[in-house]
């Protein structure tokens, strides 16, 4: 798919950012209250590695802001999506993230009245102030003190509360790619990878198979634009799975999924809350929804930190918009600008 002027790409229907984002939680939100979806759910909550006190402590974090209310009884969700490329079980990583760093950091907003979805990209290199820390490249947080650490840093970036969050490993890529049958891209730019040598990935179509498909969202070192292009070139793959899996033939049948929800269970770990009926209402509720916005948090481009470190520095007074809509439930009214290295 071609690049548009603004960073923003949008799926059809909701709930397939879940479905992708959090492996196996998409497959209750398909079978939203169906029989089906409930005896999936079931199944799901007891296989799905859950983050034991995901949570910084209470006073550690933002001061709940005033309640936005919908019409429809709704309030603004944020769910934290964390990308390690952990190439490992999520179970071992879980126990042990203080070792790795966040390789993608999203933040789902859902509106409270469920008009509206937008995702916002972090770049992992943001130069932000840690907790506890000094300023540091955002996806240090993970590796000095784990997921709470992790929502802490976001929450204060932001200075909303996040209410769930989920670690996602990149090998889910390869696995679900190959679960779907392979997906096909417009990629934008030739490049070769330099995870899967003697690749070389023409820019137009291009059909992925699982490993295909993990080399290219891991690239960033054949981009002039770096970390930047990969992230959206993780977002084209998203969009690609979303629509293979969205088919009516995948949709319909319920071997498929739960071959589906088989194959990802050992790539995603989430908070205690983020239960399998939760995302099953969350979908419903978003059932009428036309479409999911992404965007990238502002910048100014990269630079070098006091200490020699290659950053992405942080467009703050920009950001403090952002902020401003996610505490107030207003972020469709963000007009966000491509986000580049220079």
């Amino acid at each position: 798919m071609p690049l548009s002027p603004l960073p923003l790409r949008r799926i059809r229907r909701p709930w397939r950012l879940f479905f992708i984002l959090t492996g196996v939680v998409l497959v209750v939100i398909v079978g939203g209250a169906a029989f089906a979806g409930w005896t999936i759910s079931r199944v799901a909550d007891a296989q799905l590695v859950k983050i034991p006190s995901a949570f910084p402590a209470p006073s550690l974090r933002p001061t709940v802001a005033p309640s936005v209310t919908a019409q429809n009884g709704g309030t603004p969700q944020n769910i934290l999506l964390l990308g390690s490329d952990t190439r490992g079980s999520i179970g071992d990583t879980i126990n042990n993230l203080k070792g790795q760093r966040s390789d993608t950091i999203m933040v789902v907003h859902v509106s409270a009245d469920r008009s509206e979805v937008n995702v916002m990209s972090i770049m992992r290199d943001s130069w932000v102030p840690i907790p506890g820390h000094g300023e540091a490249k955002i996806n240090a947080a993970l590796s000095w003190g784990g997921v709470p650490l992790a929502v802490q840093t976001v929450e204060s970036l932001l200075g909303t509360r996040i209410d769930h969050v989920a670690v996602v490993d990149f090998a889910g890529f390869q696995t679900l790619t190959n679960a779907v049958g392979g997906i096909t891209v417009d990629n934008p730019i030739a490049f070769d990878p330099i995870h899967l040598k003697g690749q070389h990935f023409t820019k137009g179509p291009v059909h992925l198979t699982g490993v295909q498909a993990l080399a290219f969202v891991r690239e960033r070192y054949a981009f002039a634009d770096g970390d930047f292009q990969r992230v959206r070139n993780q977002q084209l793959v998203i969009t690609a799975i979303a629509n293979k899996i969205m088919s009516a033939d995948t949709l319909t049948s319920l071997p498929k999924l739960s071959a589906l929800f088989t194959a990802v269970t050992s790539y995603v770990a989430v908070d205690e809350g983020l239960t399998a009926e939760y995302l099953a209402g969350l979908g419903l509720e978003l059932r009428d929804t036309q479409s999911v916005r992404f965007f990238t948090m502002p910048t100014q481009g990269t630079g070098t930190s006091s200490d020699g470190q290659s950053i992405v520095n942080v467009d703050w007074a920009t950001l403090s918009t952002v902020q401003h809509d996610f505490q107030n439930d207003t972020l469709q009214d963000f007009q966000p600008e491509r986000q580049t290295m220079q």
